[in-house]
């Protein structure tokens, strides 16, 4: 039986979004996915039809969104369903709205000396194996630096500074560029890289997309036997398969 993924991309065109979403659907296509685009946040609007997917792909940069639909994507990604996507398409997305952050484990602030800067991605070996067999490797694009959740393990880092700028004076830091979350028993997967739809075409970043797509569609399968668990309700109250409105 094929997995379902659901691609929604739009938002501020200089990313691309129409090019990177058929990308993504081809490599999606290939794994033996039934895949839907949507170029409208109203995808987000039925609650029950996003808890029936395997994997929703966020591509929607500097955009606002409802707070019902960032409730309706976050009840399905507690559920099981998985959370997948790239650079301002799933961490710049919605500036405004913090439970959409906190879902998705950080966000977009600055990218220092802006296109052009060659850097290099450092794979890092930790508990996962989702990168196993990967090298580091240049990117020439935007660099991103990205207030990041504490509680996500970090696959692979960049360097900073490497461009000038304000931040410089303070000692060098390995900034996340890939990285894994839980919310509730869904899957959270996340790589900064994919100012445009060339980055996300090269081989490497092609690569790590197609294993976090694969890794987070799986949560859906393995949440069926996590029998008791219940993310319902936090401590203080708080109630997360029904988040507040953002602040």
């Amino acid at each position: 039986m094929k997995k379902k993924a659901l691609i929604v991309q739009g938002g501020w065109d200089g990313h691309e979004p129409e090019q990177v979403a058929r990308i993504y659907e081809n490599l999606l296509a290939a794994e033996n996915f039934e895949v839907e685009i949507s170029d409208t946040l109203e995808a987000y609007a039925d609650a029950e039809k996003l808890k029936a997917l395997d994997l929703i792909v966020p591509h929607w940069t500097m955009g606002e969104i409802e707070p019902q639909y960032v409730r309706n994507v976050s009840e399905a990604v507690i559920s099981g369903v998985g959370l997948a996507g790239s650079h301002g398409g799933m961490c710049d997305s919605f500036r405004k709205n913090v439970d959409w952050q906190f879902m998705t484990g950080g966000n977009w602030v600055a990218h220092p000396g802006n296109d052009g800067i060659e850097y290099l991605v450092n794979i890092k070996y930790s508990s996962s194996p989702l990168l196993e067999g990967l090298n580091d490797f240049k990117v020439v694009s935007e660099q991103y630096y990205l207030h990041v959740d504490p509680a996500v393990e970090v696959l692979a880092t960049t360097r900073f500074p490497i461009a000038d700028g304000p931040h410089v004076l303070n000692k060098a830091v390995d900034m996340p560029v890939v990285w894994t979350k839980r919310w509730g028993v869904g899957r959270v997967f996340y790589n900064s890289l994919g100012h445009a739809a060339d980055i996300i075409a090269m081989p490497e970043v092609s690569l790590i997309m197609k294993r976090g797509f694969l890794w987070a569609a799986e949560g859906r399968t393995l949440s069926a036997n996590a029998d008791g668990l219940n993310y319902s309700a936090a401590g203080n109250g708080q109630n997360y398969t029904g988040m507040g409105d953002s602040q």
